[in-house]
């Protein structure tokens, strides 16, 4: 089993957890050139945080200024690549003209957590895995204007907000209701929608049917013991070692030993330049095709966490670096 670290001599840089498929995979970046990981439950994985981060650019642009950015900043851009990158994102509404077919989805994230959005049809449910939805189903399908404005009429009509933090969401991912009950919840919010035909939505948008879509067996969420706490920042020298449990959308669950379950954002490693841990759960390989690799499986036991923490769902920070 691999879980590749990229050393930071070769200036590989990561880019987050991408949901192509039914896997997550680290993004990698070295100039123009981009490589990824497959993660796989079970397997070791583990790094250094070295010197100190830097913008990750905007709309696959380095950053001109090659700024420094927070540690606790989950964008991991400077004010002006953040500017750009918004810019030309479908939420900021400057694409108007987008001939591409978008979907309305209705994102379940646990009880009374629960948001109404869109994305592109040729994505499929990517987004939905980007943003660790647990249960979602399709409402419609159409131009981008009709799907925005479809969108604006349910929240407004069904009381939900347009965006949910993610620090909400992993304080209820490990005491979630059970399948059917997160189904039905679906399927009446559904229904409320549906029931909304004639009410402001748009005539150019398709209705689709009902299909209630769960995604906790995929990140593993069901089977994986509750995340007790939370990486609130990386810093230079700290280390993020365990043994990835499960994932959902841009975090990774890492059991470590003497802790539990540690959820780490790995929207808080961008920017950084990272290095395998030497002797830890994962050994790193230099001079592979991948610039450098590091394996792990389920029996090498080894991990560790030297980085400041938060509680989940209570708010205190665990004590600094450990």
């Amino acid at each position: 089993m691999t879980c590749e670290v990229r050393e930071s001599g070769g200036g590989w840089r990561c880019a987050g957890v991408r949901w192509p498929g039914q896997a997550p995979e680290l993004g990698w970046s070295r100039g123009g050139d981009r490589r990824v990981s497959v993660l796989a439950y079970g397997a070791g994985i583990g790094f250094r945080a070295l010197g100190e981060r830097h913008c990750v650019g905007a709309r696959g642009n380095v950053c001109p200024l090659g700024a420094a950015v927070p540690g606790r900043s989950t964008g991991g851009r400077c004010a002006e690549c953040a500017r750009l990158d918004r810019a030309h994102s479908v939420a900021a509404d400057t694409m108007a003209d987008d001939p591409r077919t978008y979907r309305v989805y209705l994102a379940w994230f646990g009880p009374g957590m629960v948001k109404v959005g869109i994305t592109g049809e040729e994505r499929g449910a990517a987004r939905l895995r980007e943003q660790g939805a647990v249960v979602f189903s399709w409402l419609g399908r159409g131009p981008l204007m009709a799907a925005r404005r479809t969108e604006e009429v349910l929240r407004a009509a069904l009381g939900v907000p347009d965006r949910i933090s993610y620090a909400r969401k992993r304080a209820v991912r490990g005491r979630l209701p059970g399948a059917e009950e997160r189904a039905v919840e679906v399927a009446e919010l559904y229904g409320r929608a549906a029931r909304l035909e004639g009410g402001g939505r748009p005539e150019s948008l398709e209705r689709l049917p009902l299909e209630v879509v769960d995604q906790a067996e995929l990140f593993g969420i069901d089977r994986a013991p509750a995340p007790v706490r939370s990486v609130r920042e990386l810093v230079d020298a700290g280390v993020v070692a365990g043994r990835l449990v499960a994932a959902a959308g841009p975090d990774l669950h890492l059991a470590v030993d003497g802790v539990g379950v540690v959820v780490l954002d790995t929207r808080l490693i961008t920017g950084w330049d990272l290095a395998a841990v030497p002797g830890g759960p994962v050994r790193a390989e230099a001079g592979s095709d991948a610039a450098a690799g590091a394996k792990a499986g389920p029996a090498e036991a080894g991990s560790d966490v030297r980085v400041p923490l938060i509680d989940i769902g209570g708010g205190g920070v665990q004590g600094g670096l450990f």
